[in-house]
């Protein structure tokens, strides 16, 4: 149970990095610190994302 739990926590935080790197590009002036910023909140967002949902899908729980 703790993880799927867990999972569930990093997906919720990917999609919170993804939808903060969307609103950064939206937002940006092209600066550099820009572009870093979505690059970085990006490739965070989707592997905390991804890693979630491997979490809960492969996570086998077993009634007790």
């Amino acid at each position: 149970m703790e993880k799927r739990v867990l999972g569930i926590i990093l997906s919720i935080m990917g999609i919170v990095g993804l939808i903060y790197a969307g609103i950064t590009f939206m937002n940006g002036n092209g600066n550099t610190k820009d572009i870093k910023t979505i690059i970085i909140t990006g490739i965070l967002g989707v592997i905390f994302f991804f890693g979630g949902i491997g979490l809960v899908r492969n996570t086998n729980d077993k009634p007790t």
